[in-house]
């Protein structure tokens, strides 16, 4: 029942759809019936309100086949090579299964650097904001093409989170090939026990996960990832859900009362990201603010560079910077939008004049409200 009542009420969420799902093992092509059963439910949940982002392996898989690659064991430069030609038919068959629905798919490709690098991480997390208020649905995946084994996530789980984390999604949720969280190993151990809820990751939990689906030959990731993801999503405020995948329309079979298992976060999205504003970043540099402009950010409003008096520091776009009042009290934290020397330039400008003095904008604001955490100043 909490299963249901978090997927039916989530507002934003994350799916992970693995190799082993996407692909048909008799034809190594994409299981076109089964991502129809997919984009179903994806209509379905659009129809409610709902914002859907879909993290999709499968590039290689299907690029192997085309380059005639299919008996070999890949070395890296044959694994960009098959992303590079199985791309395009990845994003040709979620672009099929979606088009019966009159819904958009749209390819967002990231490197481990683009979510944990701030700068690329507010230029990624802009793009897929833009794409899901626009009604589209990304389909992310890892940058196979040009990534190497130093800064390669390895396994879509652990993107998938990361994802997650980036967007302030309420809801992962992980396709797998069991309905959730066994005491013990399900095909190894017919006693084992199915667990509906996880309230917390304790290493009891984390003991009962076990190896990778070898069977399947095509993924990378088994139960110890998805709890290593679920750990990740729940420090973001993100509840992460794990069910099978390989049935049709795999989220509707939850709805309708199939097994998973409920990983709670103890946190809101919201609450979990401007902790890790408030607490995790170094600052590295300040601004300070008039009265006006202080007085809005503790109303809960943006900081617009119309109130800024002062800017101090060597920052870089996305970093962390304080925000202080003309007596040196600090008000805030936040992540700017400009870095020192362009907030320097437009410090004291009305929005409408950014373009005009820089040459390009980044918006009306140096430091946006979601991107901002007051203190006790």
């Amino acid at each position: 029942m909490e299963a249901l009542t978090d997927l039916a009420s989530a507002r934003r969420i994350v799916v992970k759809v693995g190799s082993a799902l996407l692909i048909d093992p008799r034809t190594a092509d994409a299981d076109r019936a089964w991502l129809a059963s997919l984009a179903a439910d994806a209509a379905r949940m659009k129809a409610r309100g709902q914002q859907l982002l879909i993290v999709s392996s499968g590039a290689v898989a299907l690029g192997r086949k085309r380059l005639g690659l299919m008996a070999k064991k890949l070395d890296l430069p044959q694994k960009q090579a098959a992303a590079a030609a199985g791309q395009s038919l990845l994003m040709h068959a979620w672009e099929e299964a979606f088009a019966p629905h009159a819904m958009t798919a749209a390819q967002v490709l990231l490197t481990r650097d683009d979510t944990e690098t701030r700068r690329r991480w507010l230029n990624a997390r802009a793009t897929t904001e833009t794409l899901l208020g626009l009604g589209v649905v990304p389909i992310v995946n890892e940058n196979d093409t040009v990534v190497t084994e130093e800064i390669r996530y390895g396994d879509n789980d652990r993107l998938a989170a990361r994802v997650a984390q980036m967007i302030g999604a309420d809801l992962l949720v992980l396709l797998s090939d069991v309905d959730g969280l066994y005491t013990g190993d399900p095909r190894r151990d017919p006693g084992a026990r199915h667990i509906p809820v996880v309230r917390e990751l304790t290493p009891e939990i984390d003991a009962m996960a076990g190896g990778a689906n070898a069977a399947a030959g095509v993924g990378t990731g088994g139960m110890a990832t998805k709890l290593m993801a679920a750990r990740i999503a729940a420090a973001a405020g993100c509840a992460t859900l794990i069910t099978i995948g390989g049935r049709p329309a795999p989220l509707g079979a939850v709805e309708a009362g199939a097994k998973a298992t409920l990983f709670e976060p103890h946190v809101s999205p919201a609450a979990a990201y401007k902790a890790w504003i408030a607490g995790s970043l170094a600052p590295q540099g300040s601004v300070t603010v008039d009265a006006g402009a202080a007085a809005a950010l503790r109303q809960g409003k943006s900081l617009l560079p119309a109130g800024v008096c002062q800017v101090e520091g060597r920052f870089e776009k996305g970093d962390a910077i304080l925000i202080q009042a003309e007596d040196g009290r600090e008000i805030a934290r936040g992540l700017s939008r400009y870095d020192a020397a362009d907030a320097d330039r437009i410090k004291g400008l009305k929005s409408a004049a950014i373009e005009a003095v820089l040459g390009y904008t980044e918006g009306p604001t140096l430091i946006h409200a979601d991107d901002l955490a007051l203190g006790r100043g």
